[in-house]
C-alpha cells in the first residue's frame, strides 16, 4: 500500500513538473514573437488596439511627414529604444514612399516607456531640439539617425546625441544647451498621457485614419507587407 502511495504521489509530482515546463515553454514562445514592447501601466484593460478609438486630431503642432491633407494618416506613438519600433519605423517609411506623400502622411508622437527604456525620454527630447533648430526636415533626419544607430533596449550612449546633431548639420553646442534646458519635458509627458488615454499599452502604437475619417488602432509592429495591405484598404 505504501509503495502504491509513493507511486501515485511520484506521478503527480512528475506531471506537475511537466505541466510547468510546458507552460514555461509556451509563455516564452508567446512573448518571443510578440511585435510590441509592453509595459504594465496599471490601466485595468483600457487597451483599444485593433478597434476604433478616439485620438487627438492631427494639427500643425505635430511632426508630419507627407502632406497634412493626405487622405490617409498614420499616427505612431513610439519609443526610440524599442526594437519593434525601430523595425516598424523603417517599414512605415517604405510604405509611405510606395504610396507617396500626397496619399499617406506619417505623424510621429512620443511614447517613451520609462519602465523599460530609461534613455528613451532623453532621446525624445533630443528630437524636439533638432526640430527647434532645423524644423521638420531636421526632426525627421534626427529621428532616422537615432533609430538607425541605436542597438535598442537602452543600448545607445546618450553622449552621442550631440554628435548626431552635428552629423545632420546642426550646431552641437546649441543642441547641448537645448537638451540641458529640459524645455520639452512637458511636451513629451503630454504625448505619453495622450497615448495612454488612447488605449496604448505598448509600443509601437500605430493609429490609422482612413479616407472616411475612421480611426483605428493597429496591432503593434505590423510587417511591411501587412502594413502595405492595411494602407491600401484605408485608401479605398
Amino acid at each position: 500500500m505504501e509503495n502504491n502511495k509513493q507511486l501515485i504521489w511520484g506521478g503527480i509530482v512528475i506531471g506537475a513538473v511537466v505541466l510547468l515546463i510546458g507552460s514555461g515553454v509556451l509563455f516564452a514562445d508567446k512573448n518571443s514573437d510578440q511585435p510590441i514592447n509592453q509595459v504594465n501601466l496599471g490601466l485595468g484593460g483600457n487597451n483599444s488596439q485593433g478597434g476604433a478609438i478616439n485620438v487627438r486630431p492631427v494639427s500643425e503642432q505635430d511632426h508630419i511627414l507627407g502632406s497634412a491633407k493626405a487622405p490617409v494618416k498614420i499616427i505612431v506613438y513610439s519609443d526610440l529604444e524599442c526594437p519593434f519600433c525601430k523595425r516598424f519605423h523603417f517599414d512605415l517609411l517604405k510604405v509611405a514612399k510606395d504610396f507617396g506623400p500626397e496619399k499617406v502622411a506619417i505623424i510621429y508622437r512620443h511614447f517613451p516607456l520609462d519602465n523599460l527604456h530609461s534613455k528613451a525620454r532623453a532621446e525624445a527630447m533630443a528630437t524636439e531640439c533638432a526640430a527647434e533648430m532645423g524644423g521638420s526636415e531636421k526632426f525627421w533626419q534626427y529621428l532616422d539617425k537615432v533609430y538607425a544607430e541605436t542597438p535598442s533596449n537602452n543600448g545607445l550612449d546618450l553622449a552621442l546625441l550631440p554628435q548626431f546633431a552635428s552629423q545632420i548639420g546642426l550646431d552641437a553646442k546649441t543642441f547641448k544647451a537645448c537638451l540641458a534646458s529640459n524645455k520639452y519635458a512637458d511636451k513629451i509627458e503630454q504625448a505619453v498621457q495622450e497615448a495612454i488615454s488612447a488605449g496604448a499599452q505598448g509600443t509601437p502604437y500605430p493609429v490609422i485614419i482612413d479616407t472616411k475619417g475612421k480611426v483605428t488602432a493597429l496591432k503593434g509592429a505590423l510587417p511591411y507587407e501587412n502594413l502595405k495591405q492595411v494602407v491600401s484598404e484605408a485608401l479605398k
